[in-house]
């Protein structure tokens, strides 16, 4: 049995507001609940217009609020941009509005352009080569206090709340697998080192506290709909962002297209298509043959899913039709 799970960017649709998103993302939210998704993760990006999940402690309270079982939480926090204790305050308030529902996915690069890196954070090369030792201390801040304990999170301190690395490269995998973490792979798009990083991941691990076994969750970006040339249709807005990223062009999340081809040149749709090459996009049947193949090939404990589709009841849509093949792969397991 291999759980689902959805991670959202709160996409600012073109014609749409912050506010606008921001309540997408709790409807979503509410229907990967009712629809058994196991965990709502948040991400967090800085300076992108159309991205509205920059407070991510502070949208994870406005899903948990507008749910009720599922797991939220973040995936994640990029830690080099934040100190320690401010991350196990905010973490622990939420644990304590959400007992039992809060995880802490951290990752290790600004999320954003270098120059606001610098804002957010301003000797940004410690915070990144300060990385494991501050994850470390932040395991510290959650657990249990020890006596005479200087330095208190409160709220915080004794909560547990569960720790997850994300990682786009081998660096992130080694550290997951000293430390005894659960360890999330950012394959939706970055896809070269996957395998590489979960076989050493799986290789390295050492039982912990935490964890007595690796924990591999991947990611895959998606969009079904009823038919493949809907579902290309509604994917066509994230095919966009990329390039336009790559354009250095700031916007909202476009609308999507009929035609990409007058869109990208050859290039640019070489490179997007080999950074989402494991996409899963088409009609249910299209996306249980690829989804199926990607679990074959990784061998995932949980797959955790963006669907970045501009029209929020395509996008709602689409996370019924996942779980639908959550529930067939299930049944098949």
């Amino acid at each position: 049995m291999v759980p689902f799970s959805i991670l959202d960017l709160s996409p600012v649709a073109e014609g749409s507001s912050v506010r606008q998103s921001l309540e997408s993302s709790a409807r979503m939210a509410r229907r990967a609940e009712e629809f058994g998704y196991k965990r709502f993760w948040l991400a967090e990006h800085h300076g992108m217009p159309g991205i509205a999940s920059a407070a991510t402690s502070v949208v994870i309270g406005h899903v948990g609020a507008a749910t009720t079982r599922i797991r939220v939480g973040s995936g994640g926090i990029m830690l080099p941009n934040h100190s320690p204790l401010v991350i196990a305050e905010q973490f622990g308030t939420l644990e304590a509005l959400f007992p039992g529902r809060i995880d802490l996915g951290l990752g290790r690069a600004p999320g954003t352009d270098m120059r606001t890196a610098q804002a957010l954070r301003r000797n940004l090369e410690a915070g990144a080569n300060s990385f494991p030792n501050d994850v470390v201390e932040l395991q510290q801040l959650l657990g249990t206090p020890v006596e005479n304990q200087a330095i208190l999170a409160v709220p915080g301190n004794g909560s547990h709340i569960p720790i997850w690395l994300l990682g786009s490269s081998l660096y992130s995998a080694q550290l997951a697998a000293m430390l005894g973490l659960p360890y999330a792979f950012a394959s939706h798009f970055a896809p070269d080192m996957l395998l590489d990083a979960i076989a050493i991941y799986r290789d390295r691990f050492q039982p912990s506290a935490t964890l007595d076994k690796p924990y591999v969750m991947v990611g895959v970006m998606g969009a079904v709909a009823a038919t493949d040339e809907e579902a290309r249709y509604h994917f066509t807005s994230a095919e966009q962002q990329f390039v336009n990223l790559r354009r250095n062009v700031r916007g909202p999340f476009p609308r999507p297209v009929a035609d990409m081809e007058n869109f990208w040149s050859p290039m640019e749709k070489m490179n997007v298509e080999h950074t989402l090459r494991y996409a899963v996009v088409g009609s249910p049947k299209t996306a249980e043959t690829k989804l199926t193949e990607f679990l074959n090939e990784t061998q995932a404990d949980e797959v955790i899913i963006s669907m970045p589709i501009h029209d929020i009841e395509a996008r709602l849509r689409s996370v019924e039709l996942f779980a639908g093949l959550g529930n067939f792969m299930r049944a098949a397991a």
